[in-house]
């Protein structure tokens, strides 16, 4: 019985899982927190890379000549 009361009381003291524990409770915040930025802002970043997208596609035009090759501008 002595020795049971004894290996309770060393489990008491130590700290290696309270340590753990905080750490996983910060990083389970962390990673909510970035779920709810990008969920939040994620209808105003599609619109932006739709955006960037047709920016790109429309500002370039390519045209095959036979003597020059593929010139884009």
């Amino acid at each position: 019985m002595k020795a049971l009361l004894t290996k309770v009381r060393a489990f008491a003291r130590e700290e290696d899982g309270v340590a753990l524990t905080e750490y996983l409770i910060l990083l389970g915040l962390l990673v909510g927190g970035v779920i709810v930025a990008v969920t939040g802002a994620g209808d105003s970043l599609s619109t932006a890379w739709t955006s960037w997208g047709g920016f790109f596609e429309n500002s370039l035009t390519c045209t095959t000549d036979a003597a020059t090759g593929v010139t884009c501008s």
